[in-house]
């Protein structure tokens, strides 16, 4: 380590001649991992003497292009951070090395024609959408990456030069050299090699850099994994270094072991044991946070706010089935009594109405955010396998909560479906959608409140991001799903988009696939998928779910009959519930084993039963009548099948998996 001398003079030539603080570097666009998606990029700070508070400055971001207006997308209030020993404030996301001061998301930076700018003031003087100014400038850089000169933004800016870092997936940073001179001429800058948390002409202090390494992976409760810190250079005098774990649930409870070491002088490692208490409480999946706290000065943490997955093994499994697995009877609906009495003796035109002066009633209906779909979703598509994870409708398969999509990212996380997409449909967000304020926190909404249906928690569905991204915004009957995957989403897809055409004006189901604002098809795809894939536990138990948060329901759940009232073979006919077709209960009927082999064995009260096989696509490949307590022999494809039993004017619909 170079020898240290606190002089206040002994590096500060490099700053101009009347700012206190200065914009030193800034890295917009960075491709250090390959994938496009900056994450390194970072601002740099200077101050004309160390350990400078910044309190009363704002770091203000600015867009230069044509929608961007030349107005800001981010401020930054400085207050309560310091620059160190060097001046140097570093501003950036978690994956910039040395870690830095302030942490700002992953590719928030644009590239360029931009502008980065410093003020004094407050970060509620630069709400977004404020146009670019000079009152209160304190230094400012407009920038980009080979693209012309963004004229009205230096214009409003009072910028002389728009300084280029390089072309689109450059791997430079921007950075400012003074000449010493004292005026404003001999202010330059160059675009090269990134320096983050180090003065750009190499002088000041040399930081003796603490890199810390976890086990990779995750972990289970009972696991242990060690924790080392190793410095860049021997340290000359014992290094204490504190850090904690704690993130949100995750506490000292959670584990034992120091969190408190000694790297001994002369030496530059040290490693800890950590152990996850493997307690017998169902407290979900946790992340802990391995947060690095007050190194001394003249040391520097290389990485920090390391994070880790930690697996709970207490989670609870449902008594009903996934919809792979589907089990029926075992939920019932939560309506209040008489809930559906209103469509009695009606059809047609009036059926609709009377339904939808359900289902949007003003009274009762609530319209919640965008955001609290993500918490409902939690509870709604919970994977009833295991409670810490969710069911993905098209993937057909768990997976976990804390996998939920924050970045523009979604490779490996899950994301909201829409399944009435939202640009066949048109509705959007609004600012207040981003805000997750909870259950009892709602807006008032009508049928006419066609906004609403963007958070509508009965047309969304907890999706793979990927394969969100591959449905797109296709009609069903275009989407079919993966391939390899049974489509046991279709009947829970069909009946929220039907929902959707009776909750909200402006929204219908059609046949074909149109092209027309507020319509979705196909029809007929969409009857097929009803037909064949008919509710069980797991949607039952969401429309519980959706409505506590909602205060209404999807009726085609509760009584899915209506769906051939209104668009199938009874359109016409009188909606009456007590003639609507009954069903066996679990009691009186057995259906094993699932999944089967061969052999379908069908046990109850009646003394025979017609038993009809349907494939996935809809298509009956075996019709046959049994005796009661015998079997089905079904020399059929490995796959989904739907089979209806009936007898006595009694019907059962159940999935069922040939191995």
């Amino acid at each position: 380590m170079k020898k240290i001398t606190l002089l206040a003079s002994f590096l500060f030539s490099v700053l101009g001649y009347s700012q206190t603080v200065v914009i030193n570097e800034l890295d917009c666009d960075t491709t250090f991992e390959g994938n496009n998606i900056d994450n390194h990029e970072f601002i740099e700070l200077l101050s004309s003497v160390p350990n400078f508070a910044l309190d009363g400055y704002v770091l203000v971001l600015f867009n230069g292009s044509t929608s961007g207006g030349d107005s800001s997308y981010f401020a930054l209030d400085l207050d309560g951070y310091t620059t160190d020993i060097n001046g140097l404030l570093l501003i950036g996301s978690s994956n910039v090395s040395p870690f830095p001061q302030v942490t700002i998301p992953t590719n928030l930076i644009q590239n360029g024609a931009d502008a980065v700018a410093l003020y004094l003031g407050d970060d509620t003087d630069f709400l977004e959408g404020t146009l670019a100014t000079q009152t209160n400038l304190v230094d400012v850089l407009v920038y980009d990456t080979s693209d012309a000169n963004d004229t009205g933004l230096m214009a409003l800016l009072g910028a002389s030069e728009q300084i280029n870092e390089g072309s689109s997936n450059n791997t430079n940073s921007i950075q400012r050299f003074d000449d010493g001179l004292a005026n404003a001429n001999s202010i330059t800058y160059v675009s090269t090699t990134p320096t983050p948390r180090a003065l750009n002409d190499g002088s000041g202090v040399v930081l003796n850099g603490v890199f810390t390494t976890i086990t990779a992976g995750f972990f289970n409760e009972g696991d242990a994994f060690d924790v080392t810190f190793t410095t860049e250079q021997n340290v000359t005098t014992d290094l204490t270094i504190d850090f904690t774990l704690d993130n949100y649930g995750f506490n000292t409870s959670d584990f034992t072991g120091s969190t408190t070491l000694v790297i001994p002088a002369g030496q530059n490692t040290v490693t800890t044991t950590i152990t996850i208490i493997d307690d017998a409480f169902d407290e979900g999946d946790e992340v802990l946070k391995l947060v690095v706290t007050n190194l001394p000065t003249t040391f520097i943490a290389l990485n920090n706010n390391l994070t880790t997955r930690v697996v709970d093994n207490d989670f609870v499994v449902a008594p009903f089935g996934t919809p792979l697995n589907s089990t029926f009877g075992i939920v019932s609906g939560t309506q209040p009594s008489g809930y559906y009495d209103s469509l009695d003796g009606l059809s047609d035109a009036d059926l609709q109405q009377a339904l939808q002066d359900i289902v949007a009633n003003p009274a009762l209906v609530r319209g919640q955010t965008y955001r609290d779909v993500i918490t409902i979703l939690e509870e709604a598509d919970q994977n009833p396998e295991n409670s810490n994870q969710v069911w993905l409708v098209y993937k057909e398969e768990g997976k976990p909560k804390l996998d939920f999509q924050t970045t523009s990212d979604n490779t490996g996380k899950w994301n909201r479906e829409h399944t009435f997409p939202r640009s066949l449909a048109g509705y959007n967000s609004i600012d207040l959608d981003d805000v997750g304020d909870g259950k009892d926190v709602w807006w008032a909404t009508t049928a006419d409140s066609l906004r609403h249906g963007n958070s509508d928690a009965h047309a969304l569905r907890a999706a793979d991001g990927p394969e969100n991204s591959n449905r797109s915004n296709q009609h069903y009957g275009q989407y079919n799903g993966p391939s390899g995957t049974l489509g046991s989403f279709k009947g829970d897809v069909a009946r929220s988009v039907l929902y959707m055409q009776i909750r909200y004006n402006g929204l219908s189901i059609e046949n074909g696939y149109p092209t027309t604002s507020g319509q979705m098809g196909d029809l007929q795809t969409l009857l097929d998928w009803h037909r064949n894939d008919p509710p069980d536990d797991f949607e039952m138990n969401r429309n519980n779910v959706i409505y506590e948060w909602q205060i209404n329901r999807n009726p085609f759940i509760d009584q899915p009959d209506l769906v051939e009232y209104i668009w199938g073979d009874q359109v016409g006919n009188i909606w009456n519930q007590s003639l609507s077709v009954a069903g066996f209960t679990t009691e009186t009927i057995k259906v094993y084993p699932n999944p089967v082999l061969d052999k379908l064995y069908i046990s109850g009260n009646k003394p025979s039963y017609e038993v009809t096989v349907f494939s996935a696509e809809g298509r009956a490949v075996l019709t046959q009548t049994i005796s009661n307590n015998s079997f089905i022999d079904l020399k059929l494809a490995s796959g989904l099948y739907m089979v209806t039993i009936e007898a006595e004017g009694e019907r059962l619909i159940k999935k069922i998996l040939i191995n």
